[in-house]
C-alpha cells in the first residue's frame, strides 16, 4: 500500500507540474511539501496558485490529493466531484470519490461510485473487491457475487479467497470453499493466514491427517486457538483421544476453551472410559453453555408477567431462573408475588427465608432485606 502511494504521488506530481502552461508552479517547493507529508499546506499553496476554483482537470485532481492526504476528506470530496463533473469516466476519479464515500460512512454513494466502475470496467478487480466490503454480512447474497466476480478475475489473491471461502463456508458448501483456499494457497504457500482457515473445512471434509501435518506446522508458528482446537478435533475424530486431550486441556490452561471443546474434552475422557473426568468436563460444557445471565433474564421475564397480572407465569419464570442461579433478586420476587398475590403464605415465608440465605448486598439491598426481616417476623407461627 506505500509503495503504491509513492507511485501515485510520483505519477500525480510529474504529468501535474509538465501539464501547468498559465500557472507556474514551484516544484521544488512542492515536492519538498509532499516529502515531508505536509499536504494540507500543499493544497493551500497549489489553491494560491490556481485559485479557489481551478478549471484544470489535473489542478483539481492534485488538490483533491493533497486534502485527502491531510485527512481532509470533505474538501477532497469536493474537488474530486468538480473534476469527475468535467470526466465522469475516469477510474481514479470514481475510485477516489468512492473510497471517500467509504471513509465518510457513506456507503450508498460509494456503491454509486463504484457501480459506474463497473459499467466502465466490468473486469475490475479491485472495484469488486471494494464493493464485497461494503456487505459485510457473510450472509449477503450481493457480498458472494462481488467476491465470486473478484476471485474469477483473480482466485490467487488471498483476501478475496479468504472471504470467499468464508461464505462457501456458511453456506455448508465446504467443497468450493476447500478448492478456492487451495488455488491460493498454490500461489502464496507462505500465507498463514490462508492455511488457518483451510483447516476447519478439511476438518468438514474429513481430510484428518491433512488437518494435523498442517496444524502441527501451523503450532510451531505460535499459539493460535483455532489451530489448536482444529488439530485436537482431527486427533479425535482419528480416534487418538490422548493426543487430542492434550491439546484441548492446552487450550483450557491458555483460558483459551469454549462450549464446543469443553464437548469434545468430555467426549475423549469418555473414550478413554475415564468416567469421572468424562462427566466432570460434562458439566463443564453445561456451564459454559449457559449464560451467567440467564437467571436475570428470567427474573425480567417474570416481572415482565407478573406487571401484567399473569401470576401462574410469573411464578413459573421465576422458578425457572433459579434452576441456573440461587439468585436473590428471584427469591424475593418469588416470596412477594406468593405473599401478596398468590396468597400462600407458608410458601412466601419459605422464600423470604431462602432469599437473606442468599446473602443479599446489605447495602444495595437494605431496604428489601428489612421488609423481609420484618414480614417473616409476622408470617412465623407463634410458639
Amino acid at each position: 500500500m506505500k509503495k503504491f502511494g509513492t507511485l501515485l504521488l510520483f505519477i500525480v506530481f510529474s504529468s501535474f507540474c509538465h501539464a501547468q502552461n498559465e500557472a507556474v508552479v514551484d516544484k521544488d517547493k512542492l515536492f519538498d511539501l509532499y516529502q515531508s507529508q505536509h499536504y494540507a499546506d500543499a493544497a493551500v499553496y497549489l489553491k494560491s496558485v490556481f485559485g479557489e476554483d481551478p478549471q484544470d482537470i489535473k489542478a483539481l485532481t492534485q488538490i483533491a490529493y493533497c486534502f485527502l492526504m491531510a485527512g481532509n476528506n470533505g474538501e477532497a470530496e469536493k474537488y474530486y466531484h468538480r473534476a469527475y463533473q468535467k470526466q465522469p469516466q475516469s477510474l481514479p476519479i470514481l475510485f477516489s470519490l468512492g473510497n471517500i464515500s467509504t471513509k465518510r460512512g457513506n456507503n450508498d454513494k460509494a456503491k454509486k461510485y463504484y457501480g459506474k466502475i463497473v459499467k466502465i470496467d466490468s473486469n475490475n478487480f479491485n472495484v469488486y473487491k471494494l464493493l464485497s466490503n461494503l456487505y459485510p454480512s457473510a450472509k449477503d447474497s450481493l457480498r458472494y457475487v462481488y467476491l465470486l466476480k473478484a476471485n474469477q478475475i483473480n482466485p490467487n489473491e488471498g483476501d478475496v479467497a479468504g472471504d470467499l471461502a468464508e461464505v462457501h463456508s456458511i453456506s455448508q458448501n465446504y467443497d468450493q470453499a476447500y478448492e478456492v483456499l487451495n488455488i491460493a494457497i498454490k500461489a502464496d504457500s507462505e500465507n498463514l493466514v490462508l492455511q488457518r482457515a483451510k483447516l476447519p473445512i478439511a476438518n468438514q471434509l474429513k481430510k484428518y491427517q491433512e488437518v494435523i501435518t498442517a496444524g502441527e506446522i501451523l503450532m510451531r508458528d505460535g499459539t493460535d486457538a483455532g489451530v489448536i482446537k482444529d488439530v485436537a478435533k482431527a486427533y479425535y475424530y482419528t480416534k487418538k483421544y490422548d493426543k487430542a486431550l492434550k491439546l484441548f486441556t492446552l487450550l483450557e490452561k491458555l483460558l483459551m476453551q469454549n462450549e464446543n471443546t469443553l464437548y469434545y474434552t468430555s467426549l475423549s475422557y469418555r473414550h478413554l472410559k475415564n468416567y469421572k473426568m468424562a462427566a466432570v468436563y460434562a458439566k463443564k460444557t453445561i456451564d459454559e453453555a449457559i449464560s451467567p445471565n440467564t437467571a436475570s433474564y428470567y427474573a425480567l421475564l417474570g416481572l415482565v408477567y407478573e406487571e401484567n397480572s399473569q401470576f401462574a407465569l410469573a411464578n413459573s419464570a421465576y422458578k425457572k431462573g433459579l434452576q441456573f442461579k440461587a439468585n436473590p433478586v428471584l427469591y424475593y420476587r418469588l416470596a412477594r408475588l406468593h405473599d401478596t398475590k398468590l396468597n400462600q403464605r407458608k410458601s412466601a415465608l419459605n422464600y423470604y427465608q431462602l432469599y437473606l440465605k442468599t446473602k443479599p448486598n446489605p447495602v444495595d439491598d437494605q431496604e428489601e432485606i428489612k421488609f423481609t426481616k420484618d414480614r417473616i417476623a409476622q408470617l412465623s407461627p407463634a410458639d
